[in-house]
């Protein structure tokens, strides 16, 4: 009795393992735009794979070969996808050098299909590393592609994921295995010193040009702060000062006169700083990525 009932658990872990590593989502992101064919070529290799697969866009619209934008949008949206969905992130302007391609397995259980050149800087730091394979592309690559050396989105990575996503291949079946560790893109992490929150500007609500931040709520509440509180900002690119200011801390734009700075926790729970109706960004000719970082003061009480 007891070896039935050993049998049937590890029939049913197997199951689990299977259903979690195999969920035939694949989501995509490339800086390749919509305007030709690029993104429905890497589709059309998913679906050959596998016409069952279930595909979904993240973004297309990554500014080109912008590879901290592409950290930072799966950094914003994997962990929101149920655990065993296959990402593929192509942002490569190293295209058929030797940067490795990657499947990155999160803790989370997450699958991300890559080059290993900054990409993953953001999501393997907040989601963890459970493993890193290198594709062999000699088994992972598109028949009859060997002789394409620059679109690896289509050959190599749509292709990979699709056989993963749909469990024609295992995690590890994808290649050998790698250390834990992925070229990282170095930034301002959020810290607290000397009563100065330091922080990220990862990237600009771009429609409306407010300035968001790495500065999670459970670092700027070490400073208590309460509403209508007044922050004084900084703003650096690459280390040099760009712009000063200060912002009042409020839970909506309308709290504040047209025209003026506010600072306010964005959608992500995440410190940001917009002008109540204006453009933060223009204004003040403020940019994003991992060279531009904020330090914010503690707050004068009222």
């Amino acid at each position: 009795m007891k070896t039935i009932r050993l049998l049937l658990l590890s029939f049913l872990l197997a199951c689990n393992l299977t259903a979690f590593a195999q969920n035939k989502t694949v989501v995509m992101q490339s800086d390749f735009g919509l305007k030709d064919g690029a993104v429905a070529a890497m589709k059309g290799v998913a679906v050959t794979v596998d016409p069952s697969l279930r595909l979904f866009d993240l973004t297309h619209e990554i500014p080109a070969y912008n590879i901290w934008e592409a950290a930072y949008r799966l950094e914003q949206t994997v962990a929101y996808w149920p655990r065993g969905t296959v990402f593929v992130s192509v942002v490569d302007p190293g295209v058929g050098t030797d940067r490795k391609s990657v499947v990155l397995k999160t803790r989370s259980g997450h699958f991300i299909v890559t080059p290993d050149n900054g990409t993953l800087t953001l999501v393997a730091s907040s989601l963890g590393i459970a493993a890193v394979r290198e594709i062999n592309e000699a088994v992972n690559r598109r028949q009859g592609s060997k002789g394409s050396y620059t679109f690896h989105g289509r050959d190599v990575y749509a292709y990979t994921a699709a056989r993963l996503a749909s469990g024609k291949i295992s995690f590890e079946q994808v290649g050998p295995l790698l250390a834990a560790t992925v070229v990282t893109l170095p930034y301002q992490e959020a810290t607290v010193e000397n009563n100065v929150i330091k922080g990220n500007i990862p990237v600009l609500d771009v429609q409306y040009g407010n300035i968001w931040t790495n500065i999670g709520q459970d670092i700027l509440n070490t400073f208590h702060p309460g509403y209508g509180d007044v922050f004084h900002v900084i703003f650096y690119h690459q280390g040099k000062k760009v712009f000063e200011t200060d912002a009042p801390y409020e839970q909506t734009f309308g709290e504040v006169p047209v025209g003026q700075p506010l600072a306010y926790l964005n959608s992500l729970m995440e410190l940001s700083f917009a002008l109540n109706q204006g453009n933060f960004a223009a204004v003040h000719q403020i940019g994003s990525g991992n060279e531009w970082s904020v330090e914010v003061s503690l707050p004068a009480k009222r």
